[in-house]
């Protein structure tokens, strides 16, 4: 089998490669609009999304071919919220992936178009590209109000306030997890998978949802802005609830080691099956970016 970090260079080449197809040419009117898509979405990003729904759809035996378009749906629908949460009236970022973000760049409302529209390119790449009933409500639930969305809202509603560590979980099992979740069923359902292969995925993608989470308040603590391509610091100069603040670093990485093991457990029954997922486990949790 692959190496991992070949494999996951591979996929990564992948899906810049359909996203790029999915996409409108930049020169197809209104060229202005679909040239700030391109640049909000292409070259740059680390793709975990794709990556959970090739690894999962691995398990599943599903052509690889057709995960293409479930990955992407998921990555554009990640692009898109990246471009909003920059925006001055969310998280009023000026850098993403180490370049201007998407307002700074091309203006605030052409900002907020290219999240619409990348929103419903999303679905669009779906339909028409076999995904089932079932993937599109999939997709759709993990980005409306009971999931990303509202775990925006909620996001938006905490700055200043004191969570618990409850309230804080709940609200990443929204706005992180949510779509993550969404990345390895939508991978699973393009191949051949059964309700307890659904239910074990399902909880492992949650705990991986909000390892994701937890590493991501270590990094914005710990990191330099050059090496998260995005600006450092930011949650607690906005006086954000997080993980590091609510726990403290050294407790924030002891619940990243206990999200760990209980991600690789719940893959217990796939066995060798699953090295793909257990792999990006120990990535997500090991990333320094």
């Amino acid at each position: 089998m692959m190496e991992f970090s070949a494999w996951m260079s591979a996929i990564q080449a992948r899906t810049e490669d359909a996203l790029a197809r999915f996409l409108p040419p930049a020169s197809t009117a209104p060229a202005s609009l679909h040239e700030a898509m391109r640049y909000s979405v292409l070259g740059g990003g680390k793709r975990v999304r794709p990556l959970l729904c090739h690894a999962a759809g691995e398990i599943c035996a599903a052509d690889p071919a057709s995960l293409d378009a479930p990955a992407c749906a998921a990555e554009l629908i990640h692009a898109y919220s990246l471009v909003h949460d920059d925006l001055p009236c969310m998280d009023d970022d000026v850098l993403r992936r180490g370049k201007p973000t998407c307002h700074v760049e091309f203006g605030q409302a052409t900002a907020l178009l290219v999240g619409d529209a990348l929103q419903t390119l999303a679905f669009q790449v779906l339909a028409e590209n076999g995904g089932t009933p079932a993937m599109m409500a999939q997709l759709a639930h993990a980005a409306g109000s009971r999931g990303m969305a509202g775990g925006q809202a909620i996001d938006l509603a905490a700055v200043g306030k004191a969570l618990s560590v409850a309230d804080l979980e709940f609200m990443h099992i929204h706005k992180t997890g949510a779509l993550i979740r969404a990345a390895v069923l939508l991978g699973a359902h393009a191949g051949q998978v059964d309700e307890a292969s659904l239910a074990d995925l399902g909880r492992f993608a949650g705990r991986v949802g909000l390892l994701f989470q937890v590493v991501d308040d270590i990094l914005d603590a710990e990191a330099s802005t050059a090496t998260l391509g995005k600006t450092a610091g930011k949650d607690a100069m906005q006086h954000k609830p997080t993980y590091v603040s609510l726990l403290g670093i050294a407790e924030a990485k002891r619940k990243a080691a206990e999200l760990r093991a209980d991600a690789k457990l719940a893959l217990a029954r796939f066995g060798m099956r699953a090295r793909r997922l257990g792999e990006l486990t120990d990535y997500i949790a090991e990333r320094n970016f």
